[in-house]
């Protein structure tokens, strides 16, 4: 399955290569497009940024030494990468210090950005962790690997880091999925080893306790939604929050079994929406998030919480396909390689009044397996049809359940 991993690959850092190599050098709000819907120019870089790393960490933070020689030198180039942008995003001084703070939008994307320290923590966050204790060795680990020295946060980058995402404290959540964005915010500060407000945590998990609809998923609010927002925002963070905050509280330990069963069904629904084609239902709004709208679904391949029914290579293969669908559509890039509003293709029509050019990267979640190894089952397992393929070719499947 060599070659899908690298399609794989490829797709992700065409996608985000331009975002990262323009910030890297403090030129993100000069080159990212922001003619369309510029009245929302001011969000546009920290939400492609925030966005684009979303789908990068779990591959950024995966041990470099269960790769082939080819991917390790990307991996290592990435994190180089990413850690100048986080310096350059956060530094007041940087010609690209973000908008952390006007307008409400930068709350979202601020968690984003903290969604990114957590899944990506040991590479990029700090902790004990390879590049952590190889700096303390003063670069040399106790096995004798040399360390990527670049690759670890700068004291001053960690300073103003942490600065940027408290700032965004004085913006208040909506009481929908924004609860979360609140909640993550606080989770990035854990993470870098700041205080943080576990009362901004538990105010979203327990919101959202009572709005669930049952079947495996949430009302955004007290009324439940068509769209993919359970996949967009609500689960992925869900998940995430309960599994880092569990040891820290007794009441998030307890709803955690729950809250993960219900995220992998939904991870199962996600599956069978997959057409024979890779095609799949434009519902909802923000479907110019693209593929983003499988999110749950990677995430729960990542964490190997599949329901046992549904087998990591039915979900590599079905992904795949979506993968390949969005990927081979005319229109998907602009001349400079930047994204384009649409769902196969440009189609600025799809776009709500709130997405501009940057909205569009939150399509990189659907490649978080990629912080797998390769040799995991979901890479290494022979390709097997999707169930809507299966189904629709006449094949078997196993009857769908729900859930409480």
């Amino acid at each position: 399955m060599e070659e899908t991993r690298r399609e794989w690959l490829a797709a992700l850092l065409k996608i985000t290569e331009p975002v990262l190599s323009a910030l890297e050098k403090g030129e993100l709000k000069r080159r990212l497009p922001l003619d369309f819907h510029a009245e929302r120019a001011e969000y546009a870089p920290l939400e492609a940024f925030g966005r684009s790393m979303l789908g990068l960490a779990p591959w950024l933070g995966l041990d470099p030494e269960t790769l082939s020689p080819e991917e390790r030198k990307l991996q290592s180039g990435m994190r180089r990468k990413a850690v100048r942008c986080l310096a350059m995003a956060a530094d007041p001084a940087s010609p690209d210090f973000m908008n952390f703070t006007d307008g409400g939008q930068p709350l979202v994307d601020a968690a984003f950005l903290a969604h990114a320290l957590v899944r990506a923590r040991k590479a990029l966050a700090g902790g004990d962790t390879f590049a952590a204790v190889a700096a303390k060795l003063s670069g040399v680990q106790p096995d004798g690997r040399e360390a990527d020295m670049a690759a670890v946060l700068s004291a001053d980058t960690h300073r103003d880091l942490a600065d940027a995402l408290r700032s965004t404290r004085r913006i208040a959540a909506v009481n929908t999925n924004w609860l979360f964005f609140s909640a993550m915010v606080e989770a990035g500060l854990y993470v870098l080893g700041e205080p943080w407000d576990i009362m901004r945590v538990l105010g979203a998990l327990r919101t959202f306790q009572g709005w669930y609809a049952g079947d495996g998923v949430y009302g955004d609010g007290p009324m439940f939604h068509w769209d993919y927002y359970n996949s967009f925002v609500i689960q992925p963070m869900y998940v995430d929050l309960v599994d880092l905050f569990a040891d820290q509280s007794d009441e998030i330990a307890e709803m955690r079994p729950a809250v993960v069963a219900r995220a992998s069904r939904y991870a199962s629904v996600l599956e069978r929406m997959i057409g024979p084609d890779g095609s799949y239902p434009v519902a909802g709004r923000s479907v110019c998030y693209r593929f983003g709208a499988f999110q749950m679904l990677a995430q729960a391949a990542l964490q190997h919480r599949l329901e046992e029914q549904l087998s990591p290579a039915t979900v590599r293969c079905g992904l795949t396909a979506v993968i390949r669908r969005v990927m081979s559509a005319p229109e998907l890039f602009d001349e400079n390689g930047w994204l384009l509003p649409g769902v196969c293709g440009y189609q600025p029509e799809l776009a709500e009044a709130y997405i501009n050019t940057g909205s569009l990267y939150l399509c990189s979640a659907v490649f978080l397996p990629l912080g797998l190894p390769p040799a995991d089952p979901f890479w290494s397992l022979p390709d097997e049809d999707w169930s809507g393929r299966k189904v629709w070719s006449g094949g078997h499947i196993p009857i769908d359940r729900a859930i409480d």
